[in-house]
């Protein structure tokens, strides 16, 4: 064979590779060169063997001769298939055999190549197998998460301000449109953008999840936009960046208010041309992403201090998202909570019948600085910690100070009412007093805008101007 050419795609961690041919030196340097890509590679040298490992452990991808001394290539590959049915053959045979290998791709075999054949050609039929697989893997687990959210749906939007959020999910779903998601930490920006791209068009393709805030800067252009051989120390080959990984798919940029301001210009053109340029390159390459962002700051603020590009800002700004904090939806929390105790239960194999009375009322009372994720992250501890099947109050290490007193629980409709103006409040001190913007967000018209605000009595003046707007536009998480 020609000696192996690098493969141009992305191994993924213990990638694992079953080869069997009959031929020793062949089967020595197939083991070494996939060896040499990342891949946990297993030889064999018989059927039999290759049948007792496929049943001791599962394989990404199996390499198979149809000539071997104790098995026929097709019953072999069929045998393969009962213990691993999606398992991607590829078919090895003399070119004499080639009806044999046509008749192994109508049972079910990837491919095939004739001997001697070239590396080139193996590394890409390897290269686009996987890269199938691997794609067939993400979307089954997305599909699985959006079945999750579906059910953590009719769990969650009990509250007329989460209606209203998945309200505006479904209007934009299947569009192409940009979207930028905000809200505080913990509220769900990457569960929501990935609710956005598997209901989207780009659903079988890629989605790309990128924390602006966990990238160092000095790392960050060659991750983002990917890198030429020899651009610099350490770039000894050509890399593929994190955009050019999301082609024809969704680039979900979290937190995107930390990237580099040196930065945001070169995305701003990516996005405007549609285009990548990696680092040291020379011509850019086209690509078809979508933007998905979000952020736990004010942008708004950051363009006004210098620390974001207003014209960035307006790009990925085009539909805006708000997800309200926790405490602004207080109907949520015992659906939350039951559904993350079931949850728990299940993951930790523990009997637990549910909360008591006083319980619930600490949960629902307390203020919930870091929102959902916080509540979840109570709730599995409070099932691991508890020594009985009903969980109490002191289970869940809530800090008392941070609680409402037991007696100071008001009526639904006297809880909604202060809730619903204590949400337009804020609203109108995140935006300004901005009557259009607040009642974009709210998801309402703005003569209903208006009617709730004469409601309640309030002005869009009413705001204090000398502070910073407030919980309605961080980012989520």
């Amino acid at each position: 064979m020609k000696v192996m050419e690098k493969n141009k795609g992305t191994v993924m961690a213990d990638e694992r590779i079953l080869v069997v041919d009959d031929d020793p030196s062949l089967l020595t340097l197939l083991k070494m060169r996939l060896h040499s890509m990342g891949f946990v590679v297993t030889a064999c040298g018989s059927g039999g063997d290759a049948l007792s490992r496929v049943q001791e452990d599962p394989y990404d991808f199996a390499i198979l001769d149809l000539r071997l001394p104790d098995a026929d290539g097709l019953d072999l590959m069929e045998e393969l298939h009962q213990h691993q049915t999606n398992l991607p053959i590829l078919i090895l045979t003399a070119h004499g055999c080639i009806p044999n290998a046509v008749e192994a791709m109508k049972k079910g075999a990837y491919g095939y190549l004739t001997k001697p054949f070239d590396d080139k050609e193996l590394l890409e039929s390897i290269d686009k197998a996987l890269t199938t697989k691997r794609m067939s893997q993400e979307i089954h687990r997305l599909q699985l998460l959006v079945n999750e959210l579906y059910g953590l749906e009719n769990v969650v939007a009990r509250s007329a301000e989460m209606h209203t959020v998945l309200k505006q999910v479904a209007q934009v779903a299947k569009t192409d449109t940009t979207v930028c998601i905000s809200g505080e930490t913990g509220t769900g920006k990457e569960v929501i953008a990935r609710v956005l791209h598997c209901n989207s068009p780009r659903a079988s393709k890629p989605f790309m999840a990128v924390n602006c805030a966990a990238i160092p800067e000095t790392l960050f252009e060659s991750e983002l936009f990917g890198h030429m051989k020899g651009s610099f120390t350490g770039a000894h080959q050509n890399k593929r960046g994190l955009i050019q990984s999301a082609d024809k798919g969704t680039l979900f940029l979290d937190e995107i208010g930390e990237m580099p301001l040196s930065l945001q210009g070169k995305l701003l053109r990516t996005i405007q041309n549609r285009e990548v340029l990696p680092v040291g390159g020379q011509v850019p390459t086209k690509v078809d992403v979508r933007i998905l962002a979000a952020t736990n700051k004010d942008l708004e603020l950051a363009v006004r201090e210098g620390r974001f590009r207003e014209d960035l800002y307006y790009r990925i700004h085009v539909v805006p998202l708000w997800i309200p904090p926790l405490r602004q939806r207080r109907e949520d929390i015992p659906s939350l909570a039951q559904f993350f105790l079931k949850r728990s239960i299940e993951h930790h194999g523990k009997v637990v019948k549910g909360f008591s009375p006083e319980a619930m009322q600490a949960l629902i009372t307390y203020p919930w600085p870091g929102n959902v994720r916080e509540l979840e992250n109570m709730i599995e501890r409070a099932v691991v910690m508890s020594p009985q099947d009903i969980i109490t109050a002191e289970f869940l290490a809530l800090s008392p100070h941070e609680q409402s007193k037991p007696g100071s629980l008001q009526p639904l409709t006297d809880a909604k009412e202060a809730f619903e103006k204590e949400y337009l409040q804020d609203l109108l001190k995140a935006t300004q007093g901005n009557i259009s913007k607040a009642a974009q967000i709210a998801g309402r018209y703005r003569a209903d805008f208006y009617k709730l605000l004469k409601k309640y009595g309030l002005h869009p003046s009413d705001r204090q101007d000398d502070a910073p707007p407030s919980n309605g536009q961080p980012g989520l998480q």
